[in-house]
């Protein structure tokens, strides 16, 4: 089972191309395997933030399953802009930079 750690690292070997290739700005890890919590039926759970006017539905889902490819898991990728009001203060507070 991958731990935070683990997907941390694959995250930097790939951040070039996934900037590049996606228009990324910024990718954040958030849920459980932030707080150790992950079983090994969790998913991974990424915040993204992309470039300006790079923020497409084609952006999203290439990146989406490129993750999946990368890191041999599910994602359930959120961006940063949509995340509801409520739920900010929650994933804001645990999310760690990759």
């Amino acid at each position: 089972m991958k731990t935070l750690e683990d997907i941390k690292q694959l995250l930097n070997k790939h951040k070039k191309e996934i900037k590049e290739k996606y228009g990324v700005k910024n990718l954040y890890i958030f849920g459980s395997y932030v707080r150790e919590e992950q079983t090994p039926e969790s998913d991974i759970d990424i915040l993204v933030e992309f470039e300006k006017g790079k923020k497409t539905f084609d952006n999203y889902m290439d990146l989406k399953f490129y993750l999946e490819d990368l890191l041999g898991k599910k994602v359930d990728l959120v961006i940063k802009e949509v995340v509801r009001k409520e739920l900010k203060k929650y994933i804001y507070g645990e999310a760690i930079k990759s």
